[in-house]
């Protein structure tokens, strides 16, 4: 039974006859998944989405519909330099959201084709699956969003560095790895340091894998990657720790908060939850994340199990004078996934489940190697009358997780296209006002906003405060300027005596007025604003 259970050729004799659990060559397997998740995201995704409020501080920076908003202290650019070559050509959100989803796909085959001489195609494909199944992981693919870029990022340089540690002569496992580092680092600094930390830590620490040069790939990496936001620092935001104090505030106070609980109420759908004293209404869409740490834990043990099933040092493609096993590279993922989740669950005090998605990445490799061993039970460690009944519960299971997956992504896509409704409708109300480009948005939502209508967006204060209210009124003197008001809320007391103007109005969104100076040219009567 051991030897079953090993998932890995043992044997010349038993190669034959275990072959299926391994899955054969790895490139059909892993095209496949790849292939479907990247058509998932087209067909589902794409289609009548719009940009999001972060999604157009980021594409706007490099071209797309309005000129630069305002670049607040935490963010970084990488995700700018990312979508560059589709924004800087085009302002259609379809194509950079095609451009995207294809770009996501292939970053998933690639990252997972890292990991082929570690585990076994068949658990390999499995973790694919795991990983591109979830909402989050849909929903964020094709969205000009970092996330999802870290998450691939962690998972290239978790294979990178376990293939550099197993064998000392493979060079390009080395540069791998200190790439995936800067890759991460560059699209969100705080993810690369959690991510360098496990990896530089094993690297010197752990017995058999101490490597100076895997340490000095992984280090440079992080200092690479964080070139461009450390320079911008003392570019823009006074120096380095002004911006690291700046950021800080922004990000609520960086200390001890239990955001735990926040991360489950997100999970009901909620891009972001903040402040996240919300009800937790839907129970069900968290069920996954309460059964994560026990298959990954069970996933552990099982790589662990195969190890001490088999004779090879490798689960497939045996490497002669490996350092390391199945194992050993399940514990590393969970470990550097547990590094990188400990900023959003214990170090702020909000939550949105896409910052998760790097954890989420590393732990569906020991979540795999759990759901294949239990497949690989049922098939040969149980009486033959019980097998249906097990295969039915795992089917089951399986099933509801995907019909709950769905069911939050389509929640989420109903939300996308009512904002991009929305903020489509006000942009075109605001044109009609007269407010063209050039032309100014402060107020509510303004950055969204102004995107929509391709104007530039500035606030006098908050978080993307980049002008006073004195340059507010300069500007209304030789460009349009509009300030949104939602509600009843009173306006900025600049704008107390300019004239208001009711917006268009989309079902199931706030009602928006906007406060207009009194000398800008093509106003229309409110009435027609508010058709």
């Amino acid at each position: 039974m051991q030897e079953r259970l090993a998932l890995h050729p043992v044997s010349a004799p038993a190669r034959g006859r275990l072959r299926w659990t391994t899955g054969g060559h790895p490139l059909p397997w892993l095209l496949t998944v790849a292939g479907v998740f990247t058509a998932a995201q087209l067909i589902l995704v794409v289609p009548g989405s719009g940009l999001g409020w972060d999604e157009t501080v980021y594409v706007s920076q490099v071209g797309g519909n309005a000129p630069p908003a305002y670049f607040s202290a935490p963010r970084a650019r990488g995700i700018s330099y990312l979508v560059a070559p589709v924004a800087s050509l085009t302002a259609s959100t379809t194509a950079i959201r095609v451009y995207l989803a294809l770009l996501s796909g292939g970053g998933l085959f690639a990252c997972l084709w890292i990991w082929r001489r570690l585990v076994p195609v068949a658990v390999l494909g499995c973790a694919g699956a795991v990983f591109s199944c979830l909402w989050i992981t849909l929903f964020y693919g094709p969205q000009a969003m970092p996330n999802l870029w870290c998450a691939l990022g962690a998972l290239a340089a978790v294979g990178w560095f376990l293939r550099a540690v197993a064998r000392p002569g493979e060079r390009r496992a080395v540069i791998g790895a200190g790439s995936a580092v800067a890759v991460v680092v560059l699209m969100r600094p705080s993810d690369g340091l959690w991510l360098a930390l496990p990896l530089a830590a094993a690297a010197l620490l752990v017995p058999g894998w101490s490597r100076p040069a895997v340490f000095a790939a992984v280090t440079i990496g992080l200092l690479v990657g964080a070139v461009p936001w450390v320079v911008e620092a003392y570019a823009h935001y006074g120096g380095l720790g002004a911006r690291l104090h700046r950021a800080s505030e922004i990000q609520g106070g960086l200390g001890w908060h239990m955001a735990v609980d926040d991360q489950v109420r997100a999970l009901d759908g909620r891009s972001l939850c903040r402040p996240c004293d919300v009800p937790w209404k839907h129970p069900v869409a968290a069920a996954w994340w309460f059964a994560l740490p026990v298959l990954t834990v069970a996933g552990v043990a099982a790589a662990f199990r195969a190890d001490r099933g088999s004779r090879a040092p490798w689960s497939s493609g045996s490497w002669a004078g490996s350092r390391t096993n199945r194992g050993s590279a399940a514990l590393l993922a969970t470990f550097t996934a547990a590094s990188l989740a400990v900023p959003y669950l214990f170090l702020i005090d909000y939550a949105a489940p896409r910052f998760l998605l790097p954890a989420y990445a590393l732990l569906s490799l020991p979540v795999a190697e759990c759901l294949v061993f239990l497949a690989v039970f049922l098939v040969t460690g149980v009486r033959p009358s019980l097998r249906p009944v097990g295969a039915g519960v795992l089917a089951l299971a399986l099933t509801g997780h995907l019909a709950v997956q769905y069911g939050v992504l389509r929640h989420m896509l109903e939300v996308n296209h009512s904002l991009r409704a929305h903020y489509s409708a006000i942009a075109a109300g605001l044109h009609r006002l007269g407010v063209r480009p050039p032309c100014m948005v402060s107020g509510q939502d303004a950055v969204p906003i102004a995107y929509y209508a391709g104007c530039t967006s500035r606030q006098p204060g908050g978080h993307d405060a980049s002008i006073t209210p004195g340059g507010i009124e300069a500007a209304s003197h030789h460009m349009p300027v509009a300030v949104v008001v939602a509600g009843g809320n009173a306006p900025p007391r600049y704008a107390r005596t300019w004239r208001a103007t009711a917006l268009p109005h989309v079902r199931g969104r706030e009602t928006y007025r906007v406060h207009l100076p009194p000398n800008l040219v093509g106003s229309q009567p409110e009435k027609e604003a508010s058709r």
